[in-house]
């Protein structure tokens, strides 16, 4: 019943993610590794090398601290970047993992009111990549927009919409992805690992050993996801909380799924299907030369993906008088052809749309965002089998530039291949919700009723076809009011697709949107 989730997903980066030369750099010492990454371990304490146990896998290189300066906003920005790796131990002191992560530090901030925050994108099986240079970090690549392809030069500039002004930031790369990797060739350390508690687990000790290891233990924290990342996010939060003992004041999910069934389309289920429809509808009309800057603009489409759609689907395409209205708004809503609508009984799906509406071109949209198109390499067959221009047109350019920035400007050169997208890692990932679909909604109102202070914000694109910003909306109408009457739970929605962020505005506006959670948690 997962497998189509699972697939949708490893994609993401989600989802589907600026600095100067270094001016210097040492050599630092890989300081204690993470304990066990088991249920209920709170990740135990430093052990000293003497007692590690190696394995026939080899080890990623020493730490490396550079020294690095931005200017944004008027101001420059002196900081350190470290470039280096956690080793996760099971139960048994031997190590299992070895985590990889750059992280950024601000030169002269005092560490004990300078917030940190941790960055995660998704997949299952994706590299922080895409938020570390793609959003968020302080050098930047631009990627996955319009015209942008896999032989696109892959340059870094400097970011002026990083958050390093107002936080630190730690990208990490869960096992399997990017250069992370298993010290061990037991099957068994893999299922837990590539298990969604197994993950929570693992994250939550590479957490909890980071912030032991660099003294950061009193600083204010966060946490920040993409995709399965932002599904991540409130569960790592609730065990951050209650297993490891580390407070999170700030959440935020960027195109998140909060609960799979809002987006696992079904035979009978309409949910799915209503979920993407404002997300159709504000790619048609973005198509038609209106970018959509509010959800205002897609009122009507919501309310009536919110009631009537539903109503009529659930009466079923012999009911011909719900099929007729059923069409007839479809249609209206997707800029589809009203004769391809009817042959589905107004039940469009994301394949479709994407290669319908942009096939008097002979290309393709993306998943990630409707408008972002690739040209179809079967345009005049009924059915085509295409690559994604967004996904798959981002590997070489991310992974070059990745790969390339680590070892040029931080000094930190793997021998290995770097994995941006690891489709092992999804494919054999276990879910472990038996016939329940998977969701991190109940994971967000605990972890927000436990902590008074703790604030929340989801982001989404307009154009996200992957995780529809409506079936966040749905979820997130569903929380208690936790203390106050809604204000600690915000959804922005912005132009964009699944990784909105590369646009310069929606780039900003996610960076100005996130700003004021953090002068909270000082």
């Amino acid at each position: 019943m997962l497998k189509r989730a699972s697939l949708l997903l490893l994609l993401a980066l989600l989802l589907p993610l600026g600095l100067a030369a270094p001016l210097a750099a040492q050599e630092e010492g890989e300081g204690s590794p993470a304990a066990a990454a088991q249920a209920d371990d709170h990740g135990g304490q430093p052990r000293s090398d003497a007692r590690r146990e190696r394995s026939g896998t080899p080890r990623l290189p020493p730490a490396v601290t550079t020294e690095h300066q931005i200017a944004i906003g008027g101001e420059t920005i002196e900081y350190q970047a470290i470039a280096g790796s956690i080793v996760l131990e099971g139960a048994n002191g031997r190590e299992e993992a070895d985590i990889a992560f750059v992280a950024y530090f601000r030169k002269g901030a005092d560490p004990q009111r300078r917030p940190i925050t941790f960055a995660f994108n998704g997949g299952p099986g994706a590299a922080s990549a895409y938020l570390h240079i793609g959003a968020l970090g302080p050098r930047r690549l631009s990627f996955g927009n319009e015209g942008e392809v896999p032989s696109s030069p892959p340059v870094l500039s400097d970011n002026a919409e990083s958050w390093l002004p107002f936080t630190d930031l730690v990208f990490v790369d869960p096992v399997g992805t990017g250069f992370s990797r298993f010290l061990t060739s037991d099957g068994e350390v893999r299922r837990r690992y590539w298990s969604v508690d197994g993950d929570i687990s693992a994250l939550g000790s590479f957490v909890w050993q980071f912030l032991n290891r660099y003294d950061r233990l009193a600083s204010p924290k966060g946490l920040v996801g993409e995709s399965y990342g932002g599904f991540r996010v409130p569960k790592l939060a609730r065990a951050l909380q209650t297993r490891f003992g580390v407070g999170v004041g700030t959440l935020v999910m960027i195109s998140p799924v909060l609960d799979f069934h809002l987006i696992e389309d079904g035979a009978v289920s309409p949910l799915a299907k209503a979920s993407r429809l404002p997300s159709f509808a504000a790619t048609a009309l973005e198509r038609g030369g209106r970018t959509i800057t509010s959800r205002d603009e897609l009122a009507e489409a919501e309310r009536y993906a919110g009631g009537p759609f539903l109503a009529d689907f659930l009466r079923g395409p012999r009911d011909r008088e719900a099929t007729e209205r059923f069409v007839a708004e479809v249609t209206r809503f997707t800029g589809l052809e009203e004769a391809f609508v009817r042959r589905l009984a107004g039940r469009v799906d994301m394949r479709s749309f994407v290669r319908e509406l942009h096939r008097d071109r002979e290309r393709v949209g993306s998943y990630y965002d409707g408008n972002v198109t690739g040209l179809d390499p079967d345009p005049f067959a009924a059915r085509s089998d295409f690559d994604d221009p967004v996904l798959d047109g981002s590997v070489a350019p991310l992974t070059s530039a990745s790969v390339d920035y680590l070892a040029r400007e931080l000094g930190y050169r793997v021998d290995g291949r770097y994995h941006l997208l690891n489709r092992q890692v999804s494919g054999r990932w276990n879910w472990g919700s038996g016939r329940r679909q998977p969701q991190a909604l109940g994971d967000l109102a605990d972890a927000l009723a436990l902590d008074g202070r703790a604030r929340a914000l989801v982001v989404h694109g307009f154009t996200d076809l992957v995780t529809p910003y409506f079936a966040s909306k749905l979820a997130l109408d569903q929380l208690p009011a936790l203390g106050s009457d809604g204000g600690r739970v915000g959804l922005e929605v912005l132009p964009g697709g699944h990784m909105f962020y590369t646009r310069d505005a929606s780039r900003r506006a996610l960076t100005d949107a996130v700003r004021p959670l953090y002068e909270e948690i000082k």
